[in-house]
């Protein structure tokens, strides 16, 4: 079999679409190594970093920059590499499937944010991007989706039946486990400021409105009250160039309105080989996101030994089972007493962090890839009219 993969987001590892990619290329090749994989990109991107051995490349010539490049890719670059490579099957591992295609087509729909929540509809530009993909996702071969909260909101929102999708759980990659050295450990915490905090809790992750960032700092002042400034709130991510829009509210305004300055650290971007570190330090890993299709971070935590508040929605409860502390998505007070929870009973958040461990386990990209694999020969089998 002979899978053409739209490559557009290899070179950004800090996306998750980027990481997707990276990690289910990889699973695929090892699971598999006799399925030929050809990386579909922009001729721009030149160098590949990272890519496993024995995958084919085919650069795509054109003007394929910026917001408008990246549609004509995606709409008439990637199809006419298809007309070329003449492969059996090709996959779009983001939500961006073309119209048209000479050969049937996998898409991976990651998360339907746009349409789910409302605050992500603003501009025209975004509505008719939107409008696009969603009218060609209804044309795939086959649809693959990482959670089944995430699948029942396609279908809801995009009109997909059920079986035509294929759920494919992500997974944490080796990197994130529960044992360090000091030295690495120590070089961390000075690279991000935090050589005199011993203790503290994180968040990584963006700091997009359903990311829901006012309930953590919400939640954070009861957690000051009891720990003080001696257990910071650090926050991790790219911050926005503008804050106070529909999509980033103003949480730097925010923190300053609660009296929270001395207790919550901004450290800004990190590096993908420190995220493991910083993982594992912490005392609690809170993620009050109110939407995600998978929910990655903490599941990375978990995988990582550090206990996990995040709030009980959407695939959240698919991802932790009983291995984290749960709480409503408005529910400052019970996030801030989860957390002060886990800080002051040891046992207990060693309890937790157990159970974390034993339910990262459960997931892996071997896993990943042989779910993908079985879409591909059900799209075949589709088309061929065997389902």
């Amino acid at each position: 079999m002979h899978i053409a993969l739209n490559g557009w987001f290899w070179n950004q590892p800090h996306t998750g679409s980027g990481q997707y990619l990276r990690h289910l290329l990889d699973a695929l090749h090892r699971l598999a190594p006799d399925l030929r994989l050809t990386l579909v990109i922009p001729a721009h991107m030149r160098t590949l970093d990272d890519l496993p051995p024995l995958i084919d490349v085919l650069p795509v010539g054109g003007r394929f920059s910026g917001n408008l490049g990246k549609v004509l890719f995606e709409q008439r670059g990637f199809p006419r590499a298809l007309a070329r490579l003449r492969a059996d099957l090709a996959h779009v591992p983001y939500w961006a499937p073309p119209l048209r295609s000479p050969i049937p087509v996998v898409c991976s729909v990651l998360d339907v944010i746009p349409l789910a929540l409302p605050e992500y509809r603003a501009g025209l530009l975004n509505r008719l991007y939107t409008s696009l993909v969603t009218a060609a996702t209804r044309g795939v071969a086959q649809v693959i989706t990482i959670s089944q909260a995430c699948q029942r909101d396609i279908t809801a929102q995009i009109g997909v039946p059920p079986e035509r999708i294929a759920v494919t759980y992500l997974a944490a990659n080796r990197a994130f486990h529960p044992e360090g050295d000091r030295a690495g450990d120590e070089a961390v915490r000075a690279r991000y400021g935090l050589d005199d905090a011993r203790e503290y809790v994180l968040y990584l992750g963006s700091y997009n409105a359903h990311k829901n960032l006012s309930l953590l700092l919400a939640a954070y002042t009861y957690v000051a009250q009891g720990a003080g400034p001696d257990v910071p709130l650090v926050l991790a991510g790219h911050t926005p160039g503008t804050w106070g829009t529909r999509r980033f509210p103003d949480l730097p305004a925010y923190v300053a309105e609660l009296g929270l300055g001395d207790s919550v650290r901004w450290i800004g971007p990190v590096e993908e080989g420190d995220k493991a570190t910083l993982y594992r330090l912490a005392s609690v890993f809170a993620f009050p996101s109110r939407y995600e299709g998978f929910g990655l971070g903490p599941l990375e935590a978990m995988a990582s030994g550090t206990p996990v508040v995040a709030c009980n929605v959407s695939s959240i409860p698919e991802v932790t089972g009983d291995a984290a502390f749960l709480v409503e998505t408005t529910d400052a007070k019970a996030m801030g007493g989860a957390i002060l929870a886990l800080l002051v009973q040891p046992d207990y958040a060693r309890q937790v962090a157990n159970r974390g461990l034993a339910r990262a386990r459960e997931f892996s990209w071997r896993k990943t890839a042989e779910g993908t694999l079985a879409a591909y020969e059900q799209a075949l089998a589709r088309r061929q009219g065997r389902g």
